[in-house]
């Protein structure tokens, strides 16, 4: 069986990183992915592995420290083997140093498109404007870099209104309020009124999941009408209190901004609001806690069109700063 290796920090893997996998997997019957992980690189290493496994599924991915010196072949082929457990066949890379590093490992080396000509994109520039590089990105890269702005508020004021009118203008994806729907599912239940906390950890998992997936499909950025955080509050609003297993469940997860979409608009009775008492409470309380935890917000208030025309100012001003955080 003939085996081959690659390696590289993949920061991030991008379709230059691809087509340099699939070159190596139609030559060999078994690959070797080896990802060099840094402590001071702010996507983990296994992160950028779970990437290539899902761009390249053949490929065996395997994360190491990347603690040698970066030029010292002699120390990376020792390295490797040790890793691997085995000498390889053959080495893979799209660098200068792949002679050397192959030579002292004793197999052969096969250049992959090393001017770039088949995808002219580096990790480096990726990291430098990311947004620019788009192309280049594989969805599930695309989904970690794309801006996430989420839109919330309390009842009958705008929210999914605006958050699909953004996501118009931008020809990109919006993500719909999992718990109306849930809401609307159970309206004709005899326990329409009764609400359990295992129904909001359920709302905000598939909150969670469902923004994950269309993530994979947006264009530089995404709109949410409200996210798992939102959810904590109306768990509050329904049970009388707020949950530990609720609120965790959007930890971790960041925005570029929140949408707190204003109640300065008429009250309108769908059959599934509380009332326009509850919406003032709600809105207060949503204000409360995105100042309380630090989250970036605007208030988004007057007619639709200066609410539309405010947001895109906003997002465009985002979608402006192209440098990796």
């Amino acid at each position: 069986m003939k085996k081959g290796v690659v390696i590289g920090k993949f920061y991030p893997p991008h379709k230059g990183h691809k087509y340099l996998l699939e070159t190596a997997l139609s030559q060999v019957n078994e690959l070797a992915v080896i990802v060099c992980d840094r402590k001071d690189q702010k996507i983990p290493g296994k992160l950028r592995a779970d990437w290539i496994k899902e761009m390249v599924p053949q490929v065996k991915v395997i994360v190491i420290e990347d603690s040698l010196p970066e030029y010292d072949s002699k120390l990376w082929a020792d390295y490797t083997i040790k890793v691997l457990g085995y000498t390889p066949d053959v080495v893979f890379t799209s660098e200068e140093y792949g002679d050397r590093y192959a030579q002292f490992m004793g197999c052969k080396h096969v250049l992959v498109d090393i001017n770039r000509c088949k995808f002219p994109v580096s990790a480096t520039q990726i990291r430098a404007n990311p947004m620019e590089c788009w192309d280049y990105l594989a969805p599930c890269v695309r989904a970690y870099f794309a801006k996430k702005i989420c839109v919330l508020g309390a009842e009958s004021s705008g929210t999914t209104t605006i958050t699909r009118a953004l996501a118009k203008h931008y020809r990109t994806v919006w993500v719909p309020e999992f718990g109306r729907i849930y809401s609307q599912g159970k309206m004709l239940s005899s326990q329409t009124v009764d609400w359990h906390t295992e129904e909001f950890i359920f709302i905000a998992n598939k909150q969670n999941e469902m923004e994950d997936h269309l993530a994979l499909l947006c264009d530089k950025i995404i709109f949410c009408d409200t996210d798992s955080f939102a959810t904590s509050l109306w768990h509050e609003r329904y049970m009388g209190f707020m949950s530990s297993e609720v609120d965790k469940i959007n930890v971790g997860r960041n925005y570029e901004l929140y949408l707190l979409t204003d109640i300065d608009i008429p009250f309108i009775q769908d059959g599934l609001r509380d009332g326009i008492n509850i919406r003032k409470k709600m809105h207060k309380r949503f204000k409360e806690e995105l100042e309380r935890r630090n989250k970036p917000y605007v208030i988004l208030s007057g007619s639709h069109n200066d609410r539309l025309k405010k947001a895109i100012e906003l997002c465009d001003n985002i979608l402006s700063k192209t440098a990796f955080p």
